[in-house]
Formats: structure tokens, sequence, C-alpha cells
């Protein structure tokens, strides 16, 4: 069993920044492949940026390519999620979940295909 934490979240004015982290018990991030996702009021569950189970392959979803970073720290072990720029649209409760797998360079897109969920942090923005 895997426990996920997230923590960072906030209240933020446009164009502010956030980092968020993501901490596991149990076991080390390097197991696994990792993901964040974020849900706004009255949505689905969207995938927002993912890495690797190496660490060395990360993908985003389109709208937000070049102003997050999603990177990983095997000695805290922590995976976080670096937010700048941030617009009102991108308020929604954020959740990391990981993916057991044996690949390596594997990216995982689709919320069923993640195995443990943590239970969020809010991100508020405000025009």
């Amino acid at each position: 069993q895997v426990q996920l934490v997230e923590s960072g979240g906030g209240l933020v004015q446009l164009g502010g920044s956030l980092r968020l982290s993501c901490a596991a018990s149990g076991r080390t991030f390097s197991d696994y492949a990792v993901g964040w996702f974020r849900q706004a009021p009255g949505k689905e569950r969207e995938f927002v940026a993912a890495i690797s189970k190496s660490g060395g392959t990360t993908r985003y979803t389109d709208s937000v390519k070049g102003r997050f970073t999603i990177s990983s720290d095997n000695v805290k072990n922590r995976v976080y999620l670096q937010m700048n720029g941030l617009t009102p649209e991108d308020t929604a409760t954020y959740y990391c979940a990981v993916r057991i797998g044996n690949f390596d360079s594997m990216i995982y897109f689709q919320a069923r295909q993640y195995n443990y969920w943590g239970q969020g942090t809010q991100v508020t923005v405000s025009s």
C-alpha cells in the first residue's frame, strides 16, 4: 500500500506561482511513474503532467506547457509540480498519483492507469 500526500496549494493571484509537492510513504518514487491531475468543480479530472519511473521522460497537457514543470527528488522521496504564470483556468484540486510498472520510460495519461492517489490540494487563482 502506498500513501500519497500532496501539499503546497493555496490562493494566488493571476500570474503567480506555486510549487506542489507529493510525498509518498512505504516505497520510493523511483519505483513508480507519477502523474499530476486536476479537477475543477463540475468538470472531469484531467491530466496535467507526468514523469516516468526513471525520471527521464516528462509530458504535459498543452494548456500548461511552458508554465508547469514536473520533477522528482529521490533523496527527499518527493515529486514536485512547479506552476508559474497561473491563471484562473488553473483553479482546481490537484492530485498526484502513482503507477506501479516495469517500464522505466513509460508515461501514463489516463487516470484509470494509476494505482494510488493522494487526497488532493486546492489551488485557487484569483484575477
